[in-house]
């Protein structure tokens, strides 16, 4: 069932400040984001990067016109599975006004909605093995963890 109050649309370069409160706005963003305003120099050029990208979206959920969600998808071409092209969802973020009210499922299920019309035969995701609570909720929206996701950070 979708929330028809919500309205989603792509992130616009006013938005940046927005986004990256709303990525810090956790347990694990508070320590790794920096929410300054104006944001970043490497936040706007990230931004940047994303938008020159016809396979990624940064995408926002509205309501009322206030910024309640966001999440980064990337359209993956591949080789395997005989081409399949797989949908990545990242950065999801509920404004903590909006926790369960439904608002995330909504955002999902347009995600998936976006996913299908991009051609998508898998939509995948990765969460932090600390957001119990989040593993939950993708669990409910049908998400296995079929996979162990393996990550090595590069010094800058």
């Amino acid at each position: 069932m979708s929330d028809t109050s919500l309205q989603f649309r792509r992130a616009r370069a006013s938005d940046l400040d927005t986004i990256v409160a709303l990525l810090a706005d956790d347990m694990l963003g508070s320590a790794r984001e920096d929410p300054s305003v104006p944001a970043a120099a490497c936040y706007v050029q990230a931004f940047e990067a994303i938008e020159r990208d016809a396979n990624q979206l940064l995408a926002l959920a509205e309501r009322a016109g206030t910024v309640v969600g966001c999440l980064q998808l990337s359209f993956i071409p591949g080789l395997s599975r005989r081409g399949l092209w797989r949908g990545q969802i990242e950065s999801v973020r509920v404004a903590a006004s909006e926790r369960g009210a439904g608002t995330g499922r909504a955002m999902f299920e347009w995600a998936l909605g976006q996913c299908r019309e991009r051609g998508c035969g898998i939509v995948q995701l990765t969460t932090d093995k600390t957001r119990a609570d989040a593993r939950r909720f993708y669990e409910s929206l049908g998400f296995v963890a079929t996979h162990e996701g393996m990550k090595l950070e590069l010094a800058a």
